[in-house]
């Protein structure tokens, strides 16, 4: 069983994520969207979208660094295994509580705004699913770790065991002593993984960064007077 959950679905759940985001690009360019419903209700969706997707962003960097970045690393720059708990629960409990508000809110708006409801797709509700089931066990994992309750370095093993992932050697018997609730973490984050390309969640390795760099619209009004005495011309006119 270690074999398989721990040595066999990373790598299962990595190939269906690349290989459905081929076939969605190349089948289903046209439903690669997010599929937005702001037209619908923009209030909550005001709230919540931020909250979700920056305390989503830096939860996400706080994994990178956790689970990349050996403890060997931090010792040769002076942090100690103390300062680096210290930040490292600290920050995340910010950015975690601010993700589960945020998806709180819009799982909320989904359920009781009537257009956001009839709006939802069956893989919205497998989505939120499991990504509500990530969050949660990731959450209780935090906290049971940080409390004393659940005495575990996922540095020594977690980590060790997701390094290896990429040698293609997978050592999956460091993940035997980990805890059950960092287990079903990672098993809920990798499911969330492969349901990438069949989800509304596609639109993440598509972020429309070229918008923060595109030049301003530029909107001209014109007299009505100026107009006035202007004969109407079909088609497009060049604006000098």
């Amino acid at each position: 069983m270690d074999l398989l959950l721990w040595g066999v679905m990373p790598y299962v759940a990595v190939t269906l994520l690349i290989a459905g985001l081929v076939w969605r690009a190349r089948y289903d360019r046209f439903g690669w969207t997010t599929h937005s419903s702001q037209l619908h209700e923009s209030r909550l969706l005001r709230i919540g979208s931020p909250l979700f997707h920056f305390g989503m962003a830096f939860v996400v960097l706080g994994h990178v660094v956790g689970l990349l970045i050996p403890d060997s690393w931090t010792d040769a720059v002076g942090v100690s295994d103390h300062a680096y708990h210290l930040m490292a629960v600290s920050t995340g409990a910010v950015a975690g509580l601010a993700a589960a508000a945020g998806i709180g809110i819009l799982v909320y708006r989904r359920l009781r705004v009537p257009a956001v409801r009839k709006a939802t797709l069956r893989s919205d509700h497998v989505m939120y699913t499991v990504l509500l089931g990530a969050m949660l066990l990731g959450l209780i994992a935090t906290v049971l770790n940080s409390s004393g309750v659940v005495d575990y370095n996922y540095r020594e093993g977690i980590s060790v065991w997701f390094r290896s992932l990429f040698t293609l050697q997978p050592d999956y018997h460091l993940m035997g002593a980990a805890p059950l609730a960092f287990k079903l973490h990672i098993v809920f984050g990798f499911a969330l993984f492969a349901l990438i390309p069949f989800s509304r969640l596609a639109h993440i390795v598509s972020a429309p960064f070229k918008y923060l760099f595109r030049p301003y619209v530029v909107y001209r009004g014109r007299d009505p007077r100026q107009l006035a005495g202007r004969k109407p011309k079909r088609g497009w006119e060049r604006v000098s």
